[in-house]
């Protein structure tokens, strides 16, 4: 496959791949999953427990 090859030896390849300079890793990625999980286990937890105490 000497296309391929040739392609990702391009230096211009490693180029377009590589994450910016000023990124400091997963750390946004990591805050925002957390944030929307807990808020989506509170939002679960209500709707779960909100008819808990309704017995007609």
């Amino acid at each position: 496959m000497p296309l391929i090859n040739g392609f990702t030896t391009h230096p211009g390849f490693t180029e377009v791949l590589a994450v910016s300079k000023g990124d400091q890793g997963p750390g946004v990625v990591l805050r925002t999953v957390l944030i929307v999980g807990v808020v989506g286990v509170v939002l679960l937890a209500w709707f779960l427990l909100r008819g808990y105490g309704k017995k007609d």
